[in-house]
């Protein structure tokens, strides 16, 4: 059972046309690239698809193997081909012939650009680890993944897929769009690190914001100051908040039906382009830049959101992996200079998001890195209650300022106008 994987995504092929539409000259192809690699040919199945709208169809063909199995498909109009080959090891060592067999196919094809994936599968005493292992990409070059046990929901909203899985390290775990969100065993390091330090900072926080934030983990958290009269949550997608209602409860411990919070489901542009309301504090919590909150990272809707600000307020918001997405942290953190005074960029390593992730306090006024641990303890036991504060797994005095000091390469992303540590204490 023990065996190799191979798959290749072939774009651009210069190859002769015949290739990628006759099927019998693929077929013949393929068939001595097997034979030469030293595989053994049981049986096989070739189909060619017919015209469509004036272009060429393609081909679809199999050959069975001793050692398992080749798969090819052409999409001629696209100058495609997908590659598909698996051997198990268990008389020999198959592994260096199916690396030949994929390898002569794919230089035959001339792709002008390749993507290419390699899998062991299978143990000898069964699996060493169960479940489903589902990676996501920190850029076009990196990727992490977690293992899920079991698939609780699964759904196409109208915004977006949503799935909701559980590990055993995890817990529930929310994922939008193939990309993690939250999860039970460790939300509280990115819930924690986005509200706390600039609800800390303020020095008497009445109004928030929370644009996003469907799971209610940042919502939780804001409530633990009693200060605030009214958190409005605006979230596009209502069917988040469903199932968090009805799943995530350990996250967001009952904070959608407190007296004090406003539910609206409602794009975020179009809630702050007509409000009347001005808030001391706006969180945006959203997914990432390339998904349907893309419009929320722009410099238009920051310029929005200071409207709604009250005076001495502060924006709030995750810029993403400084090492791995560099340009998109440098070209946030400049639209939010060009809008606001003070941009403080922060940081903390979060589990979920498989990185060292970058977070950013925008204001014109309010300044969190002015603060000494003293400070933030003394607020700490005049703003919670000790429950609150036994609750925190993160966020505490000591590590309050810690989360301003910036590793060189990331300072180095952030606009001129980020105020020095030194002129502040």
């Amino acid at each position: 059972m023990q065996g190799l994987h191979l798959t290749a995504d072939l774009y651009q092929c210069a190859c002769s046309p015949e290739l990628l539409i006759d099927a019998q000259k693929l077929a013949d192809f393929c068939r001595q690239q097997t034979i030469d690699a030293g595989l053994t040919i049981v049986g096989e199945e070739w189909q060619a698809f017919p015209e469509f709208e004036g272009q060429p169809g393609g081909v679809t063909g199999v050959l069975l193997l001793a050692e398992s199995h080749l798969a090819i498909h052409t999409w001629p109009e696209r100058g495609g081909v997908t590659l598909d080959v698996y051997v198990c090891n268990f008389m020999q060592d198959n592994s260096g012939k199916a690396t030949r067999l994929i390898d002569g196919i794919e230089q035959a094809f001339k792709p002008g650009q390749a993507q290419r994936n390699r899998l062991w599968r299978g143990e000898a005493d069964g699996p060493a680890h169960a479940g489903e292992l589902l990676t996501e990409n920190l850029n076009q070059d990196a990727l992490y993944g977690f293992r899920f046990t079991e698939r609780l929901l699964e759904r196409q909203t109208a915004f977006q897929r949503l799935e909701l899985l559980r590990s055993e390290t995890l817990g529930k775990t929310l994922r939008l769009d193939g990309c993690m969100m939250t999860s039970e065993a460790e939300e509280f390091f990115y819930h924690e690190g986005l509200i706390h330090p600039a609800a800390m900072s303020h020095p008497n926080p009445r109004r928030a914001l929370i644009v996003g934030g469907g799971d209610g983990g940042a919502l939780e958290e804001l409530l633990k100051y009693p200060s605030l009269e009214r958190v409005s949550l605006v979230e596009l997608d209502g069917e988040v908040i469903e199932v968090a209602r009805e799943h995530l409860q350990s996250i967001h411990k009952g904070a959608f039906d407190n007296p004090r919070v406003q539910i609206q489901i409602e794009d975020g542009a179009k809630f702050l382009a007509n409000t009347q309301e001005r808030f001391d504090l706006i969180y945006l919590d959203l997914t990432d830049p390339e998904t349907p909150a893309g419009p929320l990272y722009t410099t238009a809707f920051f310029e929005s959101c200071k409207r709604a600000l009250a005076s001495g307020g502060a924006l709030v918001l995750h810029l993403g992996s400084p090492f791995h997405e560099s340009q998109q942290v440098k070209n946030l953190s400049e639209s939010l200079a060009s809008v606001f005074a003070q941009v403080h960029g922060y940081g903390l390593h979060i589990p979920l998001y498989g990185s060292y992730w970058g977070l950013a306090i925008a204001s014109d006024e309010l300044n969190p890195r002015a603060f000494s641990a003293d400070q933030i303890q003394e607020r700490l036991e005049q703003r919670m209650s000790n429950e609150n504060q036994d609750s925190l797994q993160f966020y505490n005095a000591d590590i309050h300022g810690a989360l301003f000091a910036l590793p060189t390469f990331y300072r180095r992303l952030m606009p001129v106008n980020e105020v020095n540590l030194e002129e502040v204490c």
